[in-house]
């Protein structure tokens, strides 16, 4: 198999693959079930075991435990060497000191994931050749409520140098450093001070925070908007979009519940509501421009918006893959037969105690879900390159 080197990669030729990774904590390793049958059809499509998602994406992007795996991809490694990692990593990281309760320091330290990080990606910059492919990662600048879209476009505004300023250009950030401040959630972990001009900080915290835990449509804007400077042609054939999820859990209260809640309890809950709610405004948004063989209902009023679309026609190809923590969504649409009491607990971001069932879980849920129809022809490296080996 032809395998494209980052400049191709990066070049608006079509067509283009571009693979979204959403946030999530430890339920990362549900991603990571959904990736290892993505790697298998594609290594059955091109009858080599060595294809990695590097080879086939152009561009990867993830938020917080997305961004973790993203940056794996994009430096090469396989599905199964990131899920060993992430079992190290989410052993290390999430266990919490008694003095630590999240209310007048963070949950966890940052030590684990440090360390972690530093092993992984060791002093590779932005700019580096270590990277393979296209790379985005989602963060937020705290300390002016920006967020920030972090990638490695040599044609990108602040990715060089710029006459006149002294701003540290994006070539030069450490990987590790960027991921890091990706997945600085707040209340779980202290934020990451990242220098981003000569004698000048930035705090940042979880890309998350922002509006793109799912980060599928910043990435059709990284990839189309004229300021980005990516410019990638779009159009059903030209762009594919697949989005990979961590699982979710329906939120539903009492109304009396809701009432006697204490304002600290209201206010969690509003911004899981507004994460949720950001992330199905992405969902609604893509499935209504583009064509998409995993359409979800986003609601019982517009349905899945199969008969929708803007000005006329499908402006690029687009799949998500995600679940719902819940039995009777499980047994309905992936006939799965897992009872609630078995489920309870399992959208939780910082319990390691539940890595092997949402392994078990994601990798079920991929092989129902996922079908090697969802990556056309039209988009094979092949298709693109026009060589193969």
């Amino acid at each position: 198999m032809y395998r494209p080197t980052l400049e191709q990669h990066l070049a608006p030729s079509p067509p283009k693959r571009i693979l979204a990774l959403d946030g999530g904590g430890v339920r990362g390793i549900l991603t990571l079930g959904y990736l290892s049958r993505i790697e298998s059809i594609l290594r059955a499509r091109y009858s080599d075991p060595d294809v990695r998602l590097c080879d086939y994406f152009d561009l990867i992007g993830g938020t917080s435990t997305g961004a973790i795996i993203a940056a794996g991809l994009a430096i090469g490694k396989t599905v199964a060497e990131l899920q060993t990692l992430y079992r190290k990593l989410a052993n290390d990281i999430f266990h919490a000191e008694w003095y630590r309760v999240g209310l007048l320091s963070p949950k966890f330290s940052i030590e684990g994931l440090q360390s972690a990080l530093e092993d992984t990606f060791q002093e590779f910059r932005l700019g580096g050749r270590e990277i393979l492919t296209g790379l985005m990662i989602m963060c937020k600048r705290f300390d002016t409520g920006s967020p920030w879209v972090v990638h490695n476009n040599p044609k990108s505004r602040y990715y060089g140098r710029c006459e006149g300023s002294d701003h540290v250009p994006n070539s030069d950030y450490l990987l590790k450093q960027v991921v890091r401040a990706s997945t600085a959630a707040p209340h779980y972990f202290e934020p990451e001070r990242i220098q981003v001009a000569e004698d000048f900080f930035g705090a940042f915290v979880d890309g998350g925070m922002s509006p793109h835990n799912n980060p599928a449509l910043q990435l059709l804007m990284l990839a189309t908007l004229d300021g980005y400077a990516w410019r990638w042609p779009i159009g059903e054939s030209n762009l594919l979009i697949i989005s990979v999820g961590t699982g979710r859990k329906e939120m539903s209260e009492k109304c009396d519940d809701v009432m006697r809640m204490p304002a600290a309890g209201l206010a969690g809950r509003s911004l899981l509501n507004l994460m949720d709610d950001c992330s199905w405004l992405n969902q609604t948004v893509l499935q209504w421009i583009a064509k998409s063989d995993t359409a979800w209902p986003v609601d019982r009023e517009v349905g899945d918006l199969g008969n929708d679309s803007l000005g006329g026609q499908k402006w690029l190809t687009y799949q998500r893959y995600d679940l719902r923590f819940q039995n009777k969504w499980l047994k309905e649409t992936l006939s799965l037969d897992i009872a609630d009491s078995d489920l309870v607990g399992l959208d939780a971001m910082d319990d390691p105690r539940n890595l092997s069932q949402l392994a078990d879980l994601g990798a079920e849920a991929a092989k129902r879900q996922i079908r090697p129809a969802h990556f056309p022809e039209a988009f094979d490296i092949v298709a693109a390159v026009g060589s193969h080996a």
